[in-house]
């Protein structure tokens, strides 16, 4: 009886930290131009948005959920491919429903985790990496020319890193601690979030 109640209380901790994670802001992201330069920009602007959050924390809490070599690949996959889609926006290069896709990335990420959708690993990298360069390139047309800017970039991708970091640890500690299925719970509360970012 006694270890019943202490799964419970572990797993009633693990859920209440996913969602305070998951939801401290209702604003979108990419609120405005002069927001977008330098390193402290950079590292604040992906707390900014609901959607980038959320998105970040998922291929977190996926990564860890699928486990092995995936835990870092896919993460090490969203940061690299997030990374070329900035500089395609720095560009001006003219991608096709790019809010749509990081909308649909919040929706899809928590299926896949609510589901325990396990694909194989490099399905699951190209998955993540279609969503981000999506991400990257919303912020990269947002992001100036020069030193400032680069700035921003890095810091962007700190922050972003640091947000998978957290998705991982949470995803980790739940698939050690737990016997119930809080990271599907999770999953499912991050796509009704998305389903809801997507018809707003």
């Amino acid at each position: 009886m006694k270890t019943t109640t202490n799964h419970s209380i572990v797993n009633g901790k693990l859920f209440l930290l996913v969602l305070c994670l998951i939801v401290p802001s209702l604003a979108q992201a990419h609120i405005s131009p002069d927001h977008t330069s330098g390193a402290v920009s950079g590292l604040s602007h992906p707390l900014l948005g609901l959607d980038h959050i959320l998105a970040m924390l998922a291929v977190g809490l996926w990564a860890a959920q699928l486990g092995g070599r995936a835990t870092w690949l896919v993460p090490a996959t969203f940061v690299s491919l997030m990374t070329v889609g900035g500089a395609l926006g720095m560009t001006g290069f003219a991608l096709p429903f790019v809010e749509e896709g990081v909308l649909v990335s919040v929706l899809m990420l928590g299926v896949l985790i609510a589901a325990a959708a396990r694909l194989p690993l490099a399905v699951s990298m190209a998955v993540v990496g279609l969503f981000a360069i999506f991400h990257g390139h919303a912020h990269g047309t947002e992001m100036q020319l020069g030193p400032s800017g680069l700035g921003y970039g890095l810091g962007f991708i700190l922050t972003t890193a640091g947000l998978h970091a957290c998705g991982i640890g949470i995803g980790l500690l739940a698939r050690q601690r737990s016997k119930t299925p809080v990271l599907r719970f999770a999953g499912a509360t991050i796509a009704l979030v998305g389903l809801w970012l997507c018809l707003a």
